[in-house]
This record gives structure tokens, sequence and C-alpha cells, in this order.
């Protein structure tokens, strides 16, 4: 469904679980910058009224799953830690070329969205069905369809607002470049990488 080339190695649960404190810290930044990605599209794109209704219930929706995230992280006695970098991230922003019509901007950050949406339910799913923790794996298994939804509703508004043939080729190369990265990834306590 997903779309997904190359799945993440199911071990990546286990070394997950020997740091659930880095973890839930990355995976709270995770939620603090899929809102950010909202409001810097309503900011760059404020004239697609369809587009700024959906990301300002998207960040809403995000800074929640922040705030839910961060509750896990108070409740085990622990505080939210310093911001890490993305590997991941960096290196799937890599891919497009810079400049273009603000039209190509758009579409080139919401396929960016779409997929990392994808690598996060697919994360979710991994961790809600092997993660021995019963408290995070129900708490995974609720966030896993969210993740779905928001790829999703990214994918349709690339598909909306460029030429449909042109942006699944896109989508296509992105995904492919994608499966590339993560074969040096899955081997951190993160949530991407």
């Amino acid at each position: 469904m997903l779309g997904l080339k190359l799945p993440t190695d199911p071990r990546w649960v286990n070394i997950v679980e020997k740091n659930i404190e880095e973890i839930l810290t990355d995976h709270a930044y995770c939620e603090q910058k899929a809102a950010s990605t909202a409001i810097s599209l309503i900011i760059g794109f404020p004239e697609k009224s369809e587009l700024v209704k959906e990301m300002i219930a998207l960040s809403r929706e995000e800074m929640g799953h922040f705030n839910m995230v961060h509750e896990k992280i108070l409740a085990r006695g622990w505080t939210l830690g310093r911001e890490r970098k993305d590997e991941y991230v960096i290196e799937l922003m890599k891919f497009f070329p810079k400049g273009g019509s603000r039209e190509t901007h758009l579409v080139h950050k919401l396929l960016y969205a779409a997929l990392i949406e994808a690598r996060s339910c697919e994360r979710f799913r991994l961790l809600s069905e092997h993660i021995a923790d019963s408290d995070l794996a129900e708490f995974y298994k609720k966030l896993m369809v969210s993740e779905a939804n928001h790829y999703t509703m990214f994918l349709k508004f690339a598909r909306k607002y460029g030429d449909r043939k042109v942006v699944d080729e896109k989508w296509q190369s992105l995904l492919d470049h994608e499966a590339e990265i993560m074969k040096n990834l899955g081997k951190k306590e993160t949530m991407h990488g």
C-alpha cells in the first residue's frame, strides 16, 4: 500500500527497544517537524485554499502527536532531549534539483512529505507489531493510521497541483532513491535512521 521499495529490517525494533528514551525524543521532534512542514506550506502557498485548510488541520494534529509523545516521555520519568539531525530527511531532500517554478517546488515538497509519512507509517507498524512494550505497541498502532492518511493526502495534493503523469514518474524515482538511502540506515534508534 505504501509503495516503499525497501522495507525496514524488522531487527530495527530490537535496536529501538534498547533505547526507548532515544526513540521517543526523536519521534517527538519528527512530529514537531511535520507540524512545521504544514505551516511552511501555508506560508509558501497561501493561495491554495484547499491545501491551506488541510495544513491547518494537519499542523494541529501533528502538535497533538508531539504532545502525546512528550507525555509518554514524562510518564517514564524522562525529559525531552535535544533535537537530533535526521540523516534520512537530509539525504532525501537532496533528490530534486533546486530551482524551478513555484508549482514544481510545491509538488516536490508534497512528494517529500508523502514519502516521509509513508516511511513513518511503516516504522510505526513495525513497532506496533513487534515491540515488547505493550503500551508503546498500542500507541504506535493508533499513530500508524494517521501517518497512512497523511501519506495519501500529500500524494493526492501533489497529483492535483502537478501533471499526474509527471508527478507519478517523479514519485517512482523518489521511491527508488529512498530505497538506496534505506540500504545504509535502520541501524540506529531513530524514527527514520
